[in-house]
């Protein structure tokens, strides 16, 4: 406790609660930082700190605490220390007297936290008692249903480590186990995992998911125990999360918390401090793009407010004010210096040396800060703080020659401890390989870059990092409001707290609930408080609501050779102008330059009265909108950088606002795939001027089809169709089922698929599961369009070019058709396998919708 200058000893300093559950009586701090001073060069005081770890700490007391918690920071922390004692006792200076004896402390403390994971599911309790483990009287533990998803994923390097040390097997078994369930127990439609899960049942009690409180660091383990014990299952299972992340969670430069059943649908409009781990695994796996852009949002907010909220709202206001001194953020720093040697992160990593100097530290330490607003501190300082903070940014600025060995021989755990990488090759033939073979199917290019190579991410371009970040560099700025909500302003200057608003509000809170109580009782000012209060919820749910899944858009391109035959699936925005309540939008494309549209365009002119091509990425998307107006455009289309992305593997993808009032844009938004989003810039390539039409679903071609013809570099990309004479429009809607299932399975009628692909875009939301939408766009029999004359209005599955010939005889009755998922570019599928995987995706739906209820 730095400001009263004394250790906090559990019992005998008023409780925190859950904050507690890390102290056990055994020298926490001391342990956690005990490989700390050997990456300081601090040999004399490591050798001192183990011979105190070894006299003085106790690990059988009668206390309970958080599995997890005691695993990174003890368990992980013995392991850590003893990995260096043994490499400087091989040295031969320090350390000679060393017989292994915090390995033993460790195994001692494994054993003591086994009994937490007997459960049926093999997922540990959250909390153990030290001296009685689980469910005896004495114990006061053991009642507990439910843990977090890192709780239960983030044991398997220490434990594994532990085996491997040993030669005990059990340890390695035991967390295999518990991340072999996580994996099971994912949701199979999104491969996303919830926050919370019912340790003997399985279910999840939270269905959100992220990358920040309670997931972390179970996707970080994944990646880490492929690279610390060598199997391949965690790398292939870390992929599928990975890719997942990228298209629901990732809305560059944020991280948005989804629903697992519902991953388009945001679960919430804030994100915390914790995510900020994530750039860093990033650049582990290679991905240095999207680390260096959420890295840099990071950076911006803590320039804004000296340090980083424990959570901040989408447009970067405080949402919860604490910052107990976190090392995330410092962590990621360090990793990016490391991939990519600018100098920048230099200067990131000296701001936070002169803010904590300058704001934090305290006469017997470092203080957390109670709200980063006022700066005013807490009697904390977490062993967090010495164990990675003062590790990483020593680290940041440490030559080679400054550390005493190769850092480059360990892997860091989640709480940076050190454990040696020859533990892959120790007691292997031990270890189980995981049974679980079951893996989405992902692109080749999900595993090209898990060992990067410099020279393929940074080809001789020294200002690639700069590059991405610029646009970045006034995001919070920009989206901050800068006006002063003029409320009680002499309070303000006086000290009192500002008044409570809708959206910092949380029910949950004693204190808010007792504001509320206040409001329009005592004066004026309470009542201009309660009336204002009341305004903001009306609006913050009238915002929510505006938030929630759109149905898919239709861009259709109309000018020659295409003619309204080529309609491409879209993403609708959740901002602009609404194409289902507008007339659509017709124009030329032009590209903008930019190409991202994150700054003022530099080429107007060329965009003035046309729709805009705009590059995803690097800002938000309310950002680019506004650029491209201001330039003339009477519409954008961004295309996804995620080369090879498709609508025909990805869930339609729906444009977030960024967080503040987007009225002021006009001009109507739509998303395409890199798959998609290449036709058309195909097109451009191939005949210059392209006209598209921008609107909910495609129109009547009737009198634009008299010409047709299909484009050459459509042929081109499908050689079965090369010399083919364009098939007639015969098919009718009332020939669905059969007749179009064949001509599906013989890929000859790619142009004239119209009725069974219907459904794109004249499906409600509602309608479209997850587990539907593969290629995102599947719907339920009940819910086909039920209007006749609306059957002929049609769009492509997958983005692929299709003619839409003549449909306007009339149907005799609307028919209930279910329509499969189609690729067109895969080879010929019978029939009864198309009627299989449609089955499959009705059970999947019936499930889902089961879980919901």
């Amino acid at each position: 406790m730095p400001l009263t200058c004394r250790g906090r000893v559990r019992g005998q300093e008023p409780s925190r609660g859950d904050v507690d559950d890390a102290l056990g009586k055994f020298s926490l701090t001391l342990i956690d930082s005990l490989d700390t001073l050997v990456v300081l060069n601090k040999t004399k005081e490591f050798e001192d700190a183990v011979r105190k770890v070894l006299r003085d700490v106790n690990l059988d007391n009668d206390v309970v605490v958080s599995v997890f918690e005691t695993n990174i920071r003890v368990l992980g922390g013995l392991l850590g220390g003893h990995s260096l004692a043994i490499m400087l006792k091989e040295k031969g200076e320090y350390m000679q007297w060393y017989n292994d004896e915090l390995l033993q402390m460790a195994k001692q403390l494994g054993y003591k936290l086994l009994p937490a994971f007997n459960t049926t599911s093999g997922l540990p309790y959250p909390r153990i008692n030290l001296k009685f483990g689980i469910r005896k009287p004495e114990a006061r533990t053991g009642t507990e249903t439910d843990t977090c998803t890192a709780c239960a994923g983030t044991l398997i390097l220490e434990f594994a480590a532990l085996s491997r040390f040993t030669g005990a097997t059990i340890f390695e078994e035991y967390a295999r186990k518990a991340l072999d369930f996580l994996w099971e127990k994912r949701q199979r439609s999104s491969n996303l995992v919830g926050v919370t899960i019912n340790i003997h049942t399985g279910d999840w009690v939270r269905k959100d998911s992220g990358v920040g409180a309670g997931i972390d660091s179970y996707y970080e383990y994944l990646l880490k125990a492929y690279v610390l014990l060598g199997d391949d299952s965690f790398l292939e299972r870390f992929n599928t999360h990975y890719d997942a992340i990228m298209r629901y969670i990732s809305q560059p430069p944020l991280l948005l918390d989804v629903h697992i059943h519902k991953p388009m649908l945001n679960a919430r409009t804030w994100m915390d401090a914790l995510l900020a781990f994530f750039p860093g695994l990033q650049v582990l796996k290679g991905d240095i793009r999207p680390a260096i852009e959420t890295h840099e949002m990071l950076y911006q907010v803590i320039k804004k407010h000296n340090f980083l909220p424990e959570a901040f709202t989408t447009d970067f206001r405080v949402h919860w004010a604490q910052h107990p001194l976190r090392p995330e953020f410092a962590e990621s720093t360090y990793f990016l210096y490391k991939a990519t040697g600018d100098p920048y992160y230099l200067e990131v990593g000296k701001t936070l040396i002169e803010n904590l100097n300058k704001y934090a530290r305290v006469p017997c330490g470092f203080a957390a800060m109670k709200d980063v607003r006022t700066g005013s501190h807490e009697d904390r300082m977490d062993s967090f703080f010495l164990a990675e903070m003062f590790k990483y940014l020593y680290l940041l600025f440490a030559d080679k020659e400054d550390i005493i060995f190769d850092i480059e021989d360990y892997i860091f755990t989640t709480e940076a401890h050190l454990l040696p990488l020859w533990l892959s090759t120790t007691n292997q033939s031990m270890s189980k390989k995981n049974t679980t073979s079951e893996y989405t199917e992902l692109d080749d290019s999900n595993f090209d870059w898990t060992c990067p190579n410099t020279q393929i991410l940074f080809p001789n371009d020294p200002l690639y990092a700069q590059s991405i970040r610029e646009p970045l560099k006034n995001v919070v700025d920009k989206s901050c409001p800068r006006g002063i909500i003029r409320v009680r302003e002499e309070s303000f200057r006086s000290g009192a707290k500002p008044p409570l608003r809708a959206r910092d509000f949380m029910a949950t809170n004693p204190e808010h609930l007792e504001i509320l109580k206040k409001m329009g009782a005592a004066s004026s000012i309470d009542a201009e408080d309660g009336l204002r209060f009341m305004q903001e919820m009306i609006e913050l749910s009238s915002q929510q609501q505006k938030e929630q899944q759109l149905p898919p858009r239709a861009v259709q391109i109309v000018s020659h050779p295409f003619f309204g035959r080529v309609v491409l699936t879209a993403g609708p925005a959740q901002f602009g102008l609404d194409l289902s309540k507008h007339k659509e939008t017709r124009g030329f494309v032009a590209s903008s330059k930019p190409y991202n549209g994150c700054s003022e365009l530099t080429n107007p002119e060329a965009v003035m009265g046309k729709i805009a091509l705009i590059q995803r990425g690097q800002c938000m998307f309310a950002e680019k909108a506004r650029n491209i107006q201001n330039a003339g455009a009477i519409g954008g289309i961004v295309i996804d950088d995620n080369e090879g992305s498709s609508s025909d593997t990805a869930p339609l993808f729906q444009m977030a606002g960024d967080g503040k009032d987007t009225d002021d844009i006009k001009i109507p938004m739509l998303f395409l795939f890199s798959k998609e989003g290449s036709i058309i810039l195909d097109a451009i390539r191939e005949y210059e001027e392209v006209e598209v039409l921008l609107s909910d679903k495609a129109k009547d071609r009737a009198a634009i089809l008299k010409g047709k013809m299909i484009p050459s570099y459509i042929i081109n990309s499908n050689p079965e169709m090369e010399n083919e004479e364009q098939p007639s429009s015969e098919n009718d809607s009332q020939n669905q089922s059969a007749e179009q299932m064949t001509s599906i399975s013989q890929e000859i009628d790619l142009i004239d698929q119209e009725s069974l692909e219907e459904t794109s875009l004249n499906s409600h939301p509602e309608s479209l599961s997850p587990a539907d939408t593969d290629n995102a766009a599947s719907v339920s029999p009940s819910e086909q369009n039920s209007n006749p004359a609306e059957n002929h209005e049609t769009t492509s599955l997958d983005g692929e070019c299709t003619d839409l010939d003549n449909q306007l005889q009339e149907q005799s009755e609307t028919e209930e058709d279910s329509s499969p998922n189609v690729s067109w570019g895969k080879k010929v599928q019978p029939i009864d396998s198309i009627l299989a995987d449609w089955n499959e995706d009705i059970e999947a739906f019936e499930m889902m919708e089961k879980d919901e209820l």
